[in-house]
Order: C-alpha cells, then sequence, then structure tokens
C-alpha cells in the first residue's frame, strides 16, 4: 500500500470525515496539523494552490479534499489506489 498523507486542522469536518473514509477502510496515515499560516502556505505550494483541508495524497498522487476522496471510493478507484 502507498503512503497516505493528510494536511488537517482540529475543527475540520471535512477533514474528520476524510480521516473516517480512511480509518474504515484500514488505512494508516499520516497526518500533517495546519496549525500556522506558513504551515498552510507550505501545503497550498505543494497542493498546486490549493489552501483548503484536508488535502490528501495517495503516493506521489494529489488527491484533493475529502469529496474527492469519496468520490473516488464512490466510483470504486480508491481501493484500486490504496491496493497498488
Amino acid at each position: 500500500m502507498p503512503p497516505v498523507t493528510i494536511y488537517t486542522k482540529s475543527w475540520c469536518p471535512y477533514c474528520s470525515a476524510a480521516k473516517e473514509l480512511l480509518k474504515a477502510k484500514n488505512v494508516d496515515f499520516t497526518e500533517i496539523a495546519v496549525n500556522s499560516a506558513a504551515d498552510q502556505a507550505t501545503m497550498a505550494k505543494k497542493a498546486g494552490g490549493r489552501s483548503t483541508v484536508p488535502q490528501i495524497w495517495i503516493g506521489e498522487r494529489h488527491i484533493g479534499g475529502c469529496d474527492d476522496l469519496h468520490a473516488l471510493d464512490s466510483k470504486g478507484e480508491l481501493d484500486r489506489l490504496l491496493a497498488a
């Protein structure tokens, strides 16, 4: 399974929903807290300018946010990416 990384803020309900989906699939992930403007700028640069949380990567592939993660799951593509 490729590494999964998720940038989050503690109060974000979308971050919680994304993490719950990953946990339901028994996926270990690295969570990076976005606690400052500098953290957010670093994340946005890596995410091609997207500054909202969560931002999720599976391996080197940028998935996007919570809605993007759930859309992949609905299409059956998330399991394929996680199994690669």
